[in-house]
Formats: C-alpha cells, structure tokens, sequence
C-alpha cells in the first residue's frame, strides 16, 4: 500500500507548518495560556489560512477535502501543540451538519467554512465516564435541559452541537451560545487550552438529527474527534522527540554530550519506536473513517488505545531524558508532555478504550463461533 502524500497534500502541510512556525511560536502560544487559553488571533489565522473549509463541502463554499486532508493539517497542529479547537470546529461540526436538514447546512456550513461562526460539540457529563449513549440532558419539544462538561472554548464558540434524549432516543440538537437558559463557566485545562461548563435551562434549541439517526451519527462524529486527535499526538510527539535529540546532543556531562551515552541512546530507541507505533495507528485510524460502523469503531478504539499508551511513554521518557529542567514552565518541553496528558484523557482513555477493543473482539468472535 501507498503511504505517501500527493503535491497537494504536501503543500497544504508546508502551508501549516510555515504558520504554526511563523504566527505560532512558542511565546505566543505562551501568552495566550496565560491570557486563558484561546486566541480569537490564532483562530483568525486558521480561518485564514482556509483550514475552516477544509471538510465542508464545495456547495457549500468550502474545499471538500476528506479525511487525509484533515489528518496532515492536524499533525501539523499537533506539533505547534495548537490549542484553539480547530478539530471540534472544522472537523466534527461539518461531518454531523452533513446529516441535518437543508436548509440547516445551508444556514451554518458557509460559516464554518468562513470562519464566521465557531460550533464544537458539547457531548460530555459529568459522572458519565466516557459513555455517551445514555445522556442526562432532556428535551422538551425543542427545549432542552442539562449540564455539559468539558466543552472545549465553551464560552467563546458561537453555537454548540449538543445530544439529548428525545422520545426514547439520542436526537442531536443546535444550541446557541446566545439563546435564553444558557450558561458557561470557564476554565483552563492542564495543557493550558480553554474549556468550559455549559448549562442549559429550557433553552430553545433546533433539531439537527432526530433520535432514529442521532447515536450512530454522534458515534461518526467521536470517531473523527479520535482520528484527529491520534494524528495531532503523532506531530506532538514526533516535535518532543526532536526537541529531546537537541538537547541530548547538547547537553554535557563528564565533558562529553549525552547523546553518546548507550542507555540514553537506547531509551531514545524506545521512544521512537513508540513514536512510528502512534504514526501507523494514526494512518489506520484515518483510513478506516469510511468503514461500516462496526468495524470503524472497533479500529478508532484499537488506535485510540495505542496512541494512549504511546503519549504516556513518550512524554515521560522525553521528560525524564530532561531532567529537572523538563518540568519547568520556561522550557518548552513541558508544555508538550502536558498536551500528550492531556489528550490521553479525551474521547475516552486507554482503559476505557481497552474495554471497548475487548467487549469488539467478543461480539467479533460470537459471529464466527
């Protein structure tokens, strides 16, 4: 099979690259986690960059781009440790308003894809662990009430994509941040991106999937946040490992660099295979979007799992190489082992993942049994 990028894929990558080098730096993604962890700046350059029409639909003014697309552009994401939610917003929002009425995608895609309107999902709750089927949030007719955790840039996004039962099943509704009942206090999270609490008081909504349709596209839409997410801690991790070879080469004890020091050289091995491990999960994961749902989540769990394992032992073998200088807020390094935390704990963690793959495998064998 062939793993290689076309022209056009590359260039979009150079294109990221240039500006998560040039308008991304560490300094300024510094400041904006001290200002709160979102920068209507850094969001104006993506959009400006297209990246917010990169999976809508050309109909609808965006470029129609499909899931390879999305992963190169969220690797290079990943290793400017980019915090705005460029994936909740351009990813996911557009893939679940693809099964909404007409005149809804006609309302809200050319927004997205122009930046004028910022959608993420508000999916999880408190209690819930990871299960998402079975939410607290109810509808009345087009009135919803409920609490919604972990929302990501919760009280700076225009609308949010928000699941709820509804006679009897899960329906998918669109909640303004503007609407009456609605209410958000926000926070920062370890890695220093923004997230907030959203509660909603019989507040009006408009109904994107009804219940028939609702879980199984909400599962479609999870499975791209995990796709995405794996291809942004392979870029994550393969900067930290680059920027743990700098200062290995550098660094000297004894009057020699430590790089040439056989233990360290073999931990670094380590590290790498984990790195390439990641990269090949990533592929998989991606390449496996357009599967039948059953086999498409049981893949996105199986990658899921592996970019858990490898994010932990990545960022705490990178750390400890380090040393004391690792943990501090000042070094550059630390920000990255925070976002690879981090990202071990959204849409689910290695636990809950390794539950998943094993209850699949079960239901798998059950067919040919």
């Amino acid at each position: 099979m062939d793993f290689d990028f076309n022209e056009d894929q590359e260039s979009l990558r150079d294109a990221v690259r240039r500006w998560v080098d040039k308008d991304y730096d560490f300094a300024r993604r510094h400041a904006s986690v001290k200002a709160g962890g979102f920068s209507r700046q850094a969001w104006e350059g993506l959009v400006g960059l297209g990246l917010t029409a990169l999976a809508v639909p050309e109909a609808q003014g965006g470029m129609g781009f499909g899931p390879v697309e999305a992963m190169v552009v969220m690797e290079e994401l990943g290793r400017g440790i980019v915090m705005e939610p460029y994936a909740q917003a351009a990813l996911i929002a557009p893939a679940v308003l693809a099964h909404a009425p007409a005149e809804l995608q006609a309302a809200w895609l050319p927004k997205i894809a122009g930046g004028e309107a910022l959608i993420v999902m508000a999916h999880q709750e408190r209690g819930a662990r990871y299960r998402f089927d079975q939410p607290s949030t109810r509808a009345d007719g087009l009135l919803l009430s409920g609490a919604k955790s972990l929302v990501p840039a919760g009280d700076q996004a225009d609308a949010f994509i928000v699941p709820a039962l509804s006679q009897g099943g899960l329906a998918l509704y669109l909640v303004e941040r503007s609407a009456a009942g609605v209410s958000t206090r926000p926070y920062s999270l370890q890695d220093g991106s923004r997230a907030a609490e959203l509660t909603l008081i019989n507040t009006p909504a408009t109904l994107l999937v009804g219940p028939q349709q609702g879980l199984a596209v909400l599962e479609q839409a999870v499975d791209i946040g995990i796709a995405a997410l794996c291809a942004e801690g392979v870029g994550a991790m393969e900067k930290l490992v680059a920027i743990t070879a700098e200062y290995l080469n550098t660094r000297k004890q004894f009057g020699v660099v430590i790089s040439s020091f056989q233990a360290l050289r073999h931990r670094m091995a380590d590290v790498k295979m984990q790195l390439e491990l990641a990269r090949s999960m990533s592929y998989f994961a991606t390449l496996k979007l357009g599967d039948e749902p059953a086999s498409r989540r049981r893949a996105l769990s199986q990658a899921k799992l592996q970019l858990g394992q490898s994010l932990r032992f990545v960022g705490q073998q990178c750390i400890q190489l380090h040393g004391g200088i690792g943990v501090t807020d000042e070094y550059i390094g630390s920000h990255y082992f925070k976002r690879l935390t981090t990202m071990e704990m959204q849409f689910g963690d290695s636990l809950h993942h390794l539950g998943e793959v094993s209850a699949r495998m079960q239901d798998t064998a059950g067919v040919f049994a």
